[in-house]
């Protein structure tokens, strides 16, 4: 089951009001007021919902409290929480599998599988009235963040590719929470996350693919950094 866990802000965003009544799929007694002591099963997954508006366009910011993983919904319908679910499935799936591919972990990944158990996880939704402190200090910097980015270009993301490229860009932000021993990058853990409970990998092969990785991350970043050289190199070489 996803559970979104909406601010106030975020309430507001999903609701309606037909006839002097206010519609909304967004329950005000959560089973509990803290999110962490709520009574999971394995295929439950805990997220944070934050709207904003930026160049008079509603903003969806969906933060996965475990991991800190966000995925950013721009120019949301409002009150539509059903086009809310699918768009925000299909981003947060096909982000999980262009960052694995990305990074060598095809070898670990049984689409069957892995589709079949996502399918049974988002099948059925939860919409509570509750905030979560922590992570609500993460989403306000990833909002200054976009906002930032939009002014800098001029507009919104004008597609859910390039949408895409900013999560990328956040969820590959160091950050650091209550529990956690160091910082820790949201990509990583929730590609550790999705591996132990969609493609049910073991510890040993979740750390056989931890280290594939860091080995393919480390192999990128050299080959952006010698790209790097070589056009300074050119740049140098016409003056």
């Amino acid at each position: 089951m996803l559970i979104f866990n909406c601010t106030e802000a975020a309430s507001k965003f999903f609701s309606r009001v037909h006839k002097g009544k206010t519609i909304t799929p967004v329950d005000t007694k959560p089973p509990s007021s803290v999110i962490e002591d709520d009574e999971l099963n394995g295929a439950d997954e805990q997220w944070l919902v934050h709207a904003i508006t930026v160049q008079r366009k509603h903003v969806l910011l969906v933060l996965h409290i475990k991991t800190r993983y966000c995925v950013i919904l721009a120019d949301a319908k409002k009150a539509d929480d059903h086009e809310f679910v699918l768009r925000f499935t299909e981003r947060w799936v096909n982000g999980l599998m262009i960052n694995a591919q990305n990074h060598g972990l095809g070898q670990w990944l049984d689409p069957e599988v892995m589709l079949e158990r996502m399918q049974q996880t988002c099948e059925h939704q939860r919409f509570y009235r509750r905030g979560h402190r922590s992570a609500q200090k993460h989403i306000d910097e990833i909002a200054w963040c976009f906002r930032d980015k939009v002014a800098g270009t001029g507009c919104l993301p004008p597609n859910e590719v390039t949408a895409m490229v900013f999560d990328e860009q956040m969820n590959d932000t160091p950050r650091n929470s209550k529990g956690a021993k160091s910082y820790y990058f949201p990509d990583e853990e929730m590609t550790l996350h999705w591996l132990r409970h969609y493609c049910f990998l073991d510890d040993v092969q979740l750390h056989a693919a931890k280290e594939r990785r860091h080995q393919v991350a480390r192999e990128i970043a050299e080959m952006e950094r010698k790209a790097f050289r070589e056009e300074y190199e050119r740049q140098n070489s016409r003056n």
